[in-house]
């Protein structure tokens, strides 16, 4: 009868061990590859089309502009969204160096327009001209209470821990005295 009943659970016992062995090594063998962790893709032409096709609101983010040093110096921030009524000056292309404000920002063709920033039509006529936000930098932003409140939450020095980085001199006769 033992003989019977490990002659009959011998197959069954192989197979428990066989299944177990190819799932634990499965596991050990399965990395996931770099583009399948998180939510975002890492191929360019997903990346190209979610660029290209995306909305308004999230246009706004991305057609920002870096601010003038003195702008950076006082609130702490590298760029912001262009808008309209904004003053910027040309950092880039062949109309370098012109300042204006801003008269619109034409999202849907990514490009903004500065009011000398112009071109002649054939037929005699000025058309603004779009430029790149990327292509300019900020030097007096139009500010609202939406807008200040944008450049609170990034401002850069609140940020910074206390506790993080390296021990200075200072922090350690500080240490020292207490």
């Amino acid at each position: 009868m033992s003989f019977f009943l490990s002659f009959f659970f011998l197959p069954s016992l192989f197979f428990v061990v066989v299944v177990v062995y190819f799932s634990v090594s499965a596991l050990f063998l399965f990395i996931p590859p770099i583009n399948m962790v998180g939510t975002k893709s890492v191929s360019r032409r997903k990346a190209r089309r979610a660029h290209f096709q995306a909305p308004s609101h999230v246009r706004r983010i991305l057609m920002s502009a870096p601010l003038s040093k003195e702008l950076r110096a006082k609130y702490n921030v590298r760029s912001m969204p262009v808008r309209k009524d904004d003053e910027v000056v040309v950092k880039r292309g062949s109309f370098k160096g012109r300042e204006g404000k801003v008269t619109a920002c034409y999202r849907l063709k990514w490009v903004i327009h500065v009011d000398k920033v112009n071109r002649e039509k054939a037929n005699g006529n000025t058309v603004p001209v779009g430029l790149n936000a990327s292509n300019v930098e900020i030097t007096k932003l139009k500010l609202s209470n939406h807008r200040k409140a944008i450049l609170e939450r990034k401002d850069r020095s609140t940020k910074t821990d206390k506790g993080k980085g390296k021990v200075t001199a200072a922090d350690r006769a500080m240490q020292q005295m207490d």
